[in-house]
């Protein structure tokens, strides 16, 4: 089962990072259909959040058709969004955690580590289009 956290830093509303968290762990294969989703209790208890904040992300994922609530048993995951086989994510991780231990020795902390991602990867999409 997942198990969400926030960061209160991230300018992103705690619910949007619910919803991001779940589509994450369904892009990787870590989540699958059939399986099951915190309940909001359990998410309120561990995030320490308001209800309605737990709630609202499971609307959008919901309304997504990514997650079904079923009354009194609980919520499920509908739909795998998962492109490549679990495998292949591990390699790749094996990648980027190499890479990050790299820019960590050169010196970078992990806001720039975060940074130097992003710009790369933002770049490479504008590359890919210009192709």
């Amino acid at each position: 089962m997942i198990e969400f956290s926030l960061d209160r830093r991230s300018g992103l509303a705690p619910y949007l990072q619910i919803v991001q968290q779940v589509r994450h762990a369904l892009s990787l294969g870590l989540l699958g259909r059939g399986d099951q989703l915190p309940t909001v209790k359990e998410a309120v208890a561990s995030l320490a959040v308001n209800p309605n904040t737990v709630l609202k992300a499971y609307r959008e994922l919901e309304r997504e058709g990514l997650i079904s609530s079923r009354p009194g048993v609980g919520t499920f995951v509908e739909r795998d969004l998962a492109t490549i086989p679990p495998q292949r994510h591990a390699a790749l991780r094996r990648g980027l955690e190499r890479w990050v231990r790299s820019a960590r020795e050169a010196g970078l902390d992990d806001d720039a580590i975060e940074a130097l991602f992003a710009s790369t990867f933002r770049e490479s999409l504008s590359e890919e289009e210009i192709a």
